[in-house]
């Protein structure tokens, strides 16, 4: 595991440049004046990563106890200011990590109230947004940047390890992809280039592979508890390890288990008993052993005359749960 960054002391730093090397989209070594608008998980690790690149992190927004909190262990150095007048400190780069839905509102805030200039650049670290909701910064001269990256945070110290060498979807105008490509290098990263049009998609994909992968853990280690196992994380981890390395090697052939062979018998004991025991977890199921049965078959491992029984047994445990 690579060690933790650390920021480098703030007399290192040196002298600013001027402002406009930093936002022309040219490629440029010189440090940032950059503030950070949510001191969420997100907003204080990426700040903390800048500052351990060498940046200036100059205000943060955060006024909640956790934000309060994960600030004094993140970037204690920083002082925490109202939203308008970090915008306004941020010279060179406004990093703006706000929930999706409250994103627009902040913007148009910031925008509408003076607080932004003209060639500073505002990104934000949504997944799902582009520059679209940018609109109104960049109505009044801002370079518009979205940078997300795709990762899951706690909002520790222990997250900066981590950012090494992960993606970040980016979306930018063709002008300021250089510089969008440095800040993600200074952060460890590795800049995927989404188009405004995909960026639902690209969100849709990680949401679904991360945040489901959490609820399809969560809920096969109650099942075990169900069937009396005392410790269900130490049978998951190795079994679960495996599965994820094979699927991201292989691909649909990396596939197992009764729905790839057409075990049409066991799955329709699956669900009799999920149905007694857990029947919350009996429409899930459904779902994902249909959608397993159609990749299996489109990959050549589950051949279409044996999958019959097991799709009649899938479409009629659906009937009988939907009535």
């Amino acid at each position: 595991m690579s060690a933790p960054l650390r920021p480098r002391p703030a007399a290192q730093l040196g002298p600013a440049a001027p402002r406009d090397s930093a936002v022309t989209g040219a490629p440029t070594s010189r440090l940032l004046t950059v503030g950070v608008v949510g001191a969420g998980r997100v907003g204080a690790v990426l700040g903390a990563a800048l500052a351990a690149a060498g940046h200036r992190v100059v205000a943060v927004a955060g006024d909640s106890g956790t934000s309060r909190a994960r600030l004094a262990l993140l970037l204690p150095e920083v002082p925490r200011r109202p939203v308008t007048s970090v915008a306004r400190a941020a010279a060179d780069l406004l990093l703006i990590a706000v929930p999706d839905d409250a994103l627009a509102g902040v913007i148009a805030d910031l925008a509408d109230g003076g607080a932004l200039h003209p060639g500073q650049v505002v990104a934000h670290t949504s997944g799902a947004h582009g520059l679209a909701v940018l609109a109104p910064a960049a109505a009044v001269g801002v370079r518009p940047l979205a940078l997300h990256p795709a990762m899951t945070f706690t909002g520790t110290p222990d997250d900066l390890p981590r950012l090494a060498g992960i993606s970040y979807g980016v979306t930018a105008l063709a002008d300021l992809r250089p510089l969008a490509a440095r800040l993600v290098t200074d952060l460890g990263g590795v800049p995927e280039w989404v188009a405004e049009a995909d960026r639902p998609l690209y969100h849709a994909a990680l949401a679904h592979g991360a945040n489901h992968l959490v609820t399809l853990v969560n809920e096969a280690a109650d099942r075990l508890r169900d069937a009396g196992v005392a410790r269900p994380e130490k049978v998951l981890a190795p079994l679960l390890r495996a599965a994820l390395e094979n699927a991201l090697r292989l691909g649909d052939d990396a596939l197992t288990g009764p729905v790839s062979r057409g075990d049409a018998g066991t799955v329709e004991r699956h669900l009799a008993r999920l149905a007694a025991t857990a029947p919350e977890s009996v429409p899930a199921y459904l779902a994902l052993a249909r959608r397993t049965a159609d990749r299996a078959i489109a990959a050549g491992r589950l051949r279409p005359v044996d999958a019959q029984p097991l799709l009649g047994v899938l479409a009629g445990t659906s009937r009988e749960v939907a009535a």
